[in-house]
């Protein structure tokens, strides 16, 4: 009987999470929903150098924010928890002893300094570094003179003769001689565990079925079946592994905070939709197969499937992402639109949130939805309808005080303030017939001049709409005021 899938993303929060643990968290959440599975969420925290309560709130606030609700794990409970490391160290010592008294791992007492002077020696002979199983069979002598000295070992496991070799859904047959896969460190010197132990013992312990992670992590690969066999878990029994393709900058180096690399906070901060983020990273080493890039999140889980996704390297391109969130903007209800937009709107200061200027960035946003890629544009194309001291950007002062915009602005003035009905449609015809048909000007220089003195600057919503919003006693106020300049 084939079992349920079960799928774990386990980071280890050291900072803000980025594209590449965000990838992998999207492709598990995909395959557990795709395939009818459990997502299953645990963080790994035994580095309490590094991670910190905060780091580790963030990434549960970021898996929220995207949409990655998950099945098992913090503020959510299961079965099989605790979900933080930090909470299991008696299980990981349990298992860690379990394997010393079978004889699977020793005790090893090098210091940092023998160990380094054994890489130096191998490094100059031209031989794979590793450990080289000096402490693998001390005698009662020996491991006594090294307590007497006051040394505190460490708990290596023993890797046998021979090799490990596994399918990957991805990469098919993988196999590792374990000629380079020497003996390994279980448990530092003070007691705490290390990656390869915590990691396997969870995975087994909390019933993960397949493991997809990246691709820098295919070489632990065989120390992690090493404590399955250890744990007496049979072969049918380890999860199954996918290692996902390496996510690349445009430099083609490994994507990383040296070319471009940002956190999926950054993100946010300037407004990129989750939905957005989540559709790109899903085609970083993956397609639905149709060459369209437009997925939804429920089309997401329909289609994906470890199959389709590639081995070979995906490149992060902003231009991409950028594109695809415009789309996703545009495809909101003004509804939605307007509620993305008010916190930015809001933190920029442009508008305090009261009933009268919500209403007003309601009617606002549909002149705007076609010309923004990011929510962050809010605020630079609204505030001219909610400044109390409004001034002209000063990089587009000069371009109304020449005598040709002053004409424009004169004329402009004439032909609005007679207007006993407000609208964009009046504005346009009024402004057309006087400024384009009888002074026989272009649009362009035509209307740049009234569209810096109404809203400050050479980029806005559509003119004669945003007009009609400023209301006519604003707006000639501020032709007025424009060609006082």
């Amino acid at each position: 009987m084939t079992k349920k899938v079960k799928v774990r993303f386990a980071p280890s929060p050291t900072g803000d999470l980025h594209v590449g643990n965000i990838r992998t968290a999207l492709f598990d959440w995909a395959y557990a929903r795709h395939t009818g599975g459990t997502f299953l969420f645990r963080i790994e925290d035994t580095d309490t150098t590094r991670v910190t309560d905060e780091y580790i709130q963030a990434a549960i606030d970021t898996l929220k924010w995207l949409g990655l609700n998950w099945d098992e794990g913090p503020e959510v409970g299961g079965d099989n928890g605790p979900y933080l490391q930090s909470q299991r160290l008696g299980i990981y010592a349990e298992w860690a002893q379990k394997f010393l008294d079978q004889k699977d791992a020793y005790h090893c007492y090098c210091s940092a300094e023998e160990l380094e002077a054994v890489r130096e020696a191998q490094r100059a002979a031209n031989v794979a570094p590793g450990y080289n199983g000096h402490c693998r069979d001390l005698t009662a002598d020996q491991i006594a003179a090294y307590k007497a000295e006051g040394r505190l070992p460490v708990v290596r496991m023993r890797m046998p003769d021979g090799g490990t070799t596994f399918n990957d859904l991805i990469r098919g047959d993988v196999s590792f001689d374990h000629k380079f896969v020497p003996d390994f460190v279980l448990v530092r010197g003070d007691g705490s565990p290390l990656y390869t132990l915590a990691v396997a013992v969870d995975d087994v312990l909390m019933k993960v079925t397949h493991v997809l992670r990246g691709e820098d992590l295919l070489s632990s690969t065989p120390r992690q079946i090493r404590v399955y066999q250890a744990m007496g878990l049979a072969i049918e029994d380890y999860p199954v592994f996918a290692h996902l393709p390496f996510v690349m900058g445009q430099d083609n180096a490994k994507l990383s905070k040296r070319n471009g690399e940002v956190s999926i906070a950054w993100y946010r901060d300037k407004g990129f939709l989750p939905e957005a983020i989540c559709n790109y990273l899903a085609l970083l080493g993956w397609s639905p197969g149709d060459d369209r890039e437009n997925v939804t999140m429920k089309e997401l889980t329909e289609l994906f499937t470890v199959e389709k996704v590639h081995s070979s390297p995906a490149r992060f391109d902003m231009k991409k992402l950028e594109a695809i969130n415009g789309d996703k903007i545009r495809a909101l209800t003004i509804d939605e639109f307007l509620n993305w937009s008010l916190p930015f709107l809001t933190k920029a200061g442009v508008i305090t949130g009261s009933a009268d200027e919500i209403a007003l960035v309601k009617l606002a946003l549909p002149l705007i939805q076609e010309r923004i890629i990011m929510l962050s544009e809010v605020p630079a194309m609204l505030k001219f309808l909610f400044v109390k001291n409004f001034a002209v950007e000063a990089e587009s002062v000069s371009k109304i005080t020449d005598d040709a915009s002053k004409q424009v602005l004169q004329r402009s003035l004439k032909e609005l303030e007679p207007l006993a009905t407000w609208s964009h449609e009046s504005i346009e015809a009024a402004l057309r017939s006087s400024l384009i048909e009888e002074m026989g000007l272009k649009p362009r220089i035509a209307f740049g001049a009234v569209r810096i003195a109404t809203t400050g600057s050479t980029i806005s919503p559509p003119l004669f709409e945003s007009m009609e919003l400023l209301g006519k006693e604003a707006s000639l106020a501020r032709i007025r005021a424009g060609l006082e300049l």
